[in-house]
């Protein structure tokens, strides 16, 4: 599933120019997509922390927490990791756990420390992490975007996984992937170029607002307020049909 981003340019472009209030290059529409892309990525995690305070319902499509799991369910990755460090499109990091056996991932899960919290505990023979009951840190060392496991006695918990090298695995979010309308360059004119370009991962039903989105950061850029204005009720539209 993906929203083509031919289409929601194009949108953007007849939306735009209604009133020849400006063009908008496809050099400024791939930054503008990409920021209203990572803005509605952004708002899932926010929409999943209030829906979890209401009660669901049993009505078929229509459950927000069933809705937004569809939406992000293409961005969970679960991964086996080595040496701590973390995948560059990390956004969000769910579970750590130790596997103790290629047979066996889903090992003991580790909990999150600081260092302070982490330095608290080896005085506390009750608090104290132990193989079976891990705990981990994030640190920049060796290198940016790192943990660090800790079990009974050293920073690397003892498993026999990948031939006795210690491996974790990790359940997170990946950030979606950079959207681009690439093009070629034909009689002065940009045209289309399908076979290079790169849509949005968002689910589909989001075309609408990517466009509203864009559209009001194009009105922004291009100076114009009565494109700002557009984009906005045409956003503040669709919300408020969402949340009926």
């Amino acid at each position: 599933m993906a929203v083509s981003i031919d289409t929601v340019y194009q949108r953007v472009l007849v939306l735009a120019n209604k009133e020849q209030r400006g063009y908008i290059t496809p050099q400024e529409f791939n930054l503008l997509a990409n920021q209203a892309q990572m803005e509605i990525f952004e708002q899932y995690f926010y929409d999943r922390n209030q829906s979890a305070r209401l009660p669901g319902n049993n009505t078929e499509f229509s459950d927000v927490d069933t809705i937004l799991e569809e939406k992000t369910s293409v961005f969970k990755v679960e991964d086996l990791i080595s040496d701590g460090e973390l995948p560059d499109d990390i956004y969000r990091l769910g579970y750590v756990s130790v596997p103790t056996s290629i047979t066996n991932l889903q090992g003991p899960l580790a909990e999150e420390v600081t260092i302070k919290q982490f330095r608290a505990i080896q005085n506390s023979p009750l608090l104290k992490q132990t193989d079976e009951r891990p705990v981990f840190i994030r640190t920049n060392f060796p290198t940016a975007g790192t943990i660090v496991v800790w079990g009974t006695n050293t920073g690397l918990v003892a498993n026999s996984l990948s031939a006795g090298n210690f491996s974790i695995l990790i359940d997170y979010v990946r950030a979606p992937a950079k959207v681009e309308w690439a093009y070629v360059v034909i009689n002065d004119r940009p045209l289309y170029n399908d076979n290079i370009s790169k849509s949005f991962e968002l689910h589909p039903s989001e075309e609408t607002e990517l466009v509203f989105k864009i559209l009001k950061l194009a009105g922004v850029n291009l100076k114009a307020q009565e494109v700002v204005q557009v984009g906005q009720t045409l956003e503040q539209t669709q919300i408020q049909q969402e949340k009926q």
